[in-house]
């Protein structure tokens, strides 16, 4: 691994270089913090994959690109004169520093939960009106859902024990068939809202992440689906001509292969 020095000399070259393509490259220099936003995102989720993956030579590269947009929001910020890179790192180092009075203060804990207690705590001393203040708007409804609960948990509002949790699941549930019976479709929105609500937090109580368990779903399907064409496809047929009992066939050897 590198050293201290070499890492701070690796950072001061992506620095200069970021300079040096604000100044002279076509592209970078029409780039704003509304323009880059959307690909911000993009790269986030490209890390989530290779994460994922546990591909962890993807998952440097991804970092890297992260790391450039956070030096390239910094240099933008540097021309209009509000802030730089340094502000930024002195910024997050003075929060860490506030919100870990158990590390840098005369505070003691005994548990994780304990500190994520202390962390909302905090927030709201420093002016924050609610614990639900630091939820971006713009989140995936899942993952909203999914920050909504643990902040709120934070700060003791939350079920004692997991079968609780799970008691909740089936009441939504048999709310759900019910609605379903009526066949008012308004309700049955909301109804099914409510599974999703408490399957999310369900899911806090048995240490799984919801969007994680749901994405390697979606990539185990669509794996045995691809198995399926090629399948199909070797024996010169065409999913549309098939029955669907010809094609579960294939689909159950898929499972032999992507479990």
């Amino acid at each position: 691994m590198n050293t201290k020095e070499q890492k701070l000399q690796a950072f001061s070259r992506l620095l200069d270089i970021m300079d040096e393509l604000r100044e002279k490259c076509p592209w970078d220099k029409k780039q704003t913090f509304q323009s880059l936003r959307h690909l911000t995102i993009e790269e986030t989720y490209e890390l989530g994959d290779a994460i994922l993956d546990n591909d962890l030579p993807e998952i440097k590269k991804e970092l890297g690109d992260l790391l450039l947009h956070i030096i390239f929001y910094a240099k933008i910020g540097s021309e209009a004169n509000a802030f730089d890179i340094a502000d930024v790192a002195d910024s997050i180092s003075e929060k860490l520093i506030h919100r870990h009075p158990h590390i840098y203060g005369d505070i003691t804990v005994k548990d994780e939960e304990e500190v994520k207690e202390n962390w909302e705590n905090l927030k709201l001393k420093e002016g924050k009106k609610s614990v639900l203040e630091g939820v971006p708007k713009s989140l995936p409804a899942m993952v909203k859902a999914n920050r909504i609960q643990d902040k709120v948990a934070g700060v003791g509002f939350d079920w004692e024990e997991p079968h609780q949790v799970f008691d909740k699941v089936k009441e939504e549930l048999f709310e759900l068939s019910s609605e379903i019976e009526k066949g008012n479709k308004e309700n049955i929105e909301s109804e099914f809202g409510d599974v999703l609500f408490s399957l999310i937090n369900y899911a806090r109580f048995i240490n799984v992440d919801p969007e994680n368990a749901l994405e390697r779903t979606n990539k185990k399907f669509i794996k045995r689906f691809q198995f399926l064409e090629e399948s199909v496809k070797k024996e010169g047929k065409q999913l549309s001509d098939m029955t669907l009992g010809e094609m579960d066939v294939h689909w159950e050897k898929s499972k032999d292969f992507f479990k």
